[in-house]
Order: C-alpha cells, then sequence, then structure tokens
C-alpha cells in the first residue's frame, strides 16, 4: 500500500517541467529572431538606396499613336539632316557596304570601302576577283570570309541574273546572298526611294522603349511599326530613330538626362537621369565629335572622323 501514492507523484514532478522546457525554447527562438530582424533592419539602413524608375503607364493604342507621331516630329526636328551613315555613290555601293556593316560600325566600312570599289566597281568584277584577294580587302570589317562568300554570291547573282544591275524590288533583293529585309530596305529607301523600315538593332531597341512595339524578331517589329506610321515617313522614320540610338538612347546606358523627347518615352529613367552625367554620354555631333561618313553630305553637322589605321 505504501507504493501507491509514489507514482503519482513522479508523474506530477514530469508534466511540471515540460512546460517550462518549452518556454525556454519559446524565448531563445524570439530573442535570437528578434537579433536578426535588428541587424537585417540596420543592414538595410546603410545600403545605398536603389534608383528608382519609374514603371509605364498603361495607355491605349490611340494614346501610343499619337504619343509616337510626336516622337517623329520631335525626332525630325533634332536631326533634320538624318541620313544612311555609310559613304556610297550608286545602288551597288549601298548594297555591298551595308552587307560589309554587319557587326561593324560604318566608320569602319567607310575606311575599308574605297580599296574595295577601286579594285570592284562593277558587279562583274566582285563575282571574278578571287576569293582570297575579297578577303584581304575587307578583312578591317571583320566576319571576312562569311562577308567575301556573300559578296561573290550576291555580285554572280547580279551579273548572271539581274545584268548586273541592282534591282529595285524586295522580293528580289532579298533573294541575293547575304541580303535580307533590313539590307533590302537600306537600299530601297536610300538609292530607289521606295519607302521602307530598316529594323537594325538600334531601330528595334528603341522601337521597344518607345512602346511600339514588344516583339523581338525584326520582321515582326517592321509590321508593328509600319501599322503606325504612313508609308511615306518610313525611310526618314528609321534615319532619325537610328541617329538618335546611336547619339543618346544607347543600349547599356542611355543618356535620359540629356535626351531631348524624354519627357515623351515611357522608358525615361532606364538611363543615367542626371543632366551632367548624361550629357558625358552623348556620342557623335551632340557630343562635339565627328559622325561616321568620311564623305557627309554638305548639311551634316558632323565632321569627317580622321582615318583610323587599318591592317
Amino acid at each position: 500500500m505504501s507504493e501507491t501514492p509514489a507514482k503519482p507523484a513522479a508523474k506530477k514532478t514530469t508534466t511540471k517541467k515540460a512546460p517550462a522546457a518549452k518556454k525556454t525554447t519559446t524565448a531563445k527562438k524570439a530573442t535570437a529572431a528578434k537579433k536578426t530582424t535588428t541587424k537585417k533592419t540596420a543592414a538595410k539602413a546603410t545600403a545605398p538606396a536603389k534608383k528608382a524608375v519609374p514603371a509605364r503607364k498603361r495607355e491605349s493604342r490611340a494614346a501610343m499613336v499619337r504619343r509616337a507621331h510626336e516622337i517623329n516630329r520631335e525626332l525630325g526636328e533634332l536631326y533634320p539632316y538624318a541620313h544612311p551613315e555609310l559613304d556610297f555613290t550608286n545602288p551597288f555601293e549601298l548594297l555591298v557596304a551595308t552587307v560589309l556593316s554587319a557587326q561593324t560600325t560604318d566608320l569602319r566600312v567607310n575606311q575599308t570601302t574605297p580599296r574595295l570599289f577601286a579594285a570592284c566597281p562593277t558587279p562583274e568584277d566582285m563575282a571574278a576577283i578571287p576569293p582570297e584577294q575579297l578577303e584581304e580587302l575587307i578583312r578591317p570589317t571583320g566576319f571576312f570570309r562569311a562577308k567575301a562568300r556573300s559578296l561573290i554570291g550576291l555580285s554572280t547573282a547580279l551579273r548572271d541574273r539581274f545584268d548586273g544591275e541592282v534591282p529595285g524590288r524586295l522580293e528580289d533583293l532579298v533573294t541575293l546572298p547575304g541580303v535580307g529585309r533590313k539590307t533590302a530596305n537600306v537600299v530601297l529607301g536610300n538609292a530607289f526611294g521606295v519607302p521602307g523600315i530598316t529594323v537594325d538593332t538600334h531601330f528595334g531597341r528603341l522601337a521597344r522603349r518607345f512602346g511600339w512595339t514588344t516583339e523581338q524578331d525584326a520582321v515582326k517589329v517592321e509590321a508593328d511599326v509600319a501599322a503606325i506610321f504612313p508609308e511615306s515617313e518610313w525611310t526618314m522614320l528609321s534615319h532619325r530613330v537610328v541617329f538618335h540610338g546611336r547619339r543618346v538612347c544607347h543600349s547599356r546606358k542611355p543618356a535620359c538626362g540629356a535626351c531631348p523627347i524624354a519627357a515623351l518615352c515611357p522608358s525615361y529613367g532606364e538611363g543615367e537621369t542626371d543632366p551632367e552625367k548624361a550629357k558625358k554620354l552623348l556620342k557623335y555631333e551632340l557630343g562635339g565629335q565627328p559622325g561616321q561618313r568620311l564623305k557627309p553630305p554638305a548639311d551634316y553637322p558632323g565632321r569627317p572622323a580622321p582615318p583610323l589605321a587599318v591592317s
């Protein structure tokens, strides 16, 4: 009978200790969590503040189209002298120069083509030149082997299928080796006066920043922009947008703070917004430097750049 009270006593002691241990553990976790929160708060206080980029406002298509036309007018006032920045005197020279301009600057092409056209002034001459000699002539433009194959191929096609003349139709131009819609539109718009939208990397980038399209594919970008502007504006619109992309609205660091159309741009804030810092990012004539043409038109404000040494 004496053992019966002992069992409940042991059970009672164990039951009291368990909640105490749980409370202690909970208190330790709360203290640790509080310390962690304090550290995070302190870290946030000392971290540099991120630059706020305003979100794009939703707008109707009609509002976007109105804004697009206003941007085009503003760019027209900013670049009344906009033009192709490749030197050429005839459609064949422009076609060749445009093919060579892939993955290099127009200035580099302009420094290379005088010697090339002296050796190959016609499609017949370029079709007959030994590939190794042509590669050496165009080597400064990069990717010279692939470009040489394209130039010989398109020159041969011009000689054999078009009587040595550059055709004035897009459907014919795109059948030539190395010639896509971009190159074809450059030639049509600037050598034949046929309206065309030239979607290069600059044009595509700005068309997306301006909210004219969300497409990445050049053909789809061309279609979207063509639906916004009248055909009569296509060629000059291309020049203005490309000019702005090269001079102000750069790929990695656009000069937002020095951009004359910043108030119209839904992407304002993606680049440098400080006016003085942005001004240092301006290129070519807007930055007090020459353009890319060695033989610029008379009304072009930039002076020819000194020739670079080419090997």
